[in-house]
């Protein structure tokens, strides 16, 4: 099932796994690590930590709907 059809609740997206539909470098599987927030407590983006060299980027926690480019879990 793609994210597309969840409605993602950004403050439980820690944790949780998701795969790159276009991997670069042979990353595929990517783990969040961690939510910035604001003053508010309002998540604004996700670190995202790639499983095969334990990479880490930050992105838009929005991105995640994005089905062209992510899917939710390890696929």
């Amino acid at each position: 099932m793609s994210a597309a059809g969840h409605r993602l609740n950004p403050r439980k997206l820690l944790l949780s796994k998701w795969t790159a539909t276009r991997p670069l470098n042979r990353e595929k599987h990517f783990l969040v690590t961690q939510l910035v927030t604001d003053e508010d407590g309002t998540v604004l983006e996700v670190e995202l930590q790639a499983v095969l060299n334990q990479r880490v980027q930050r992105l838009p926690w929005q991105a995640l709907r994005d089905a062209d480019s992510w899917l939710m879990g390890w696929k």
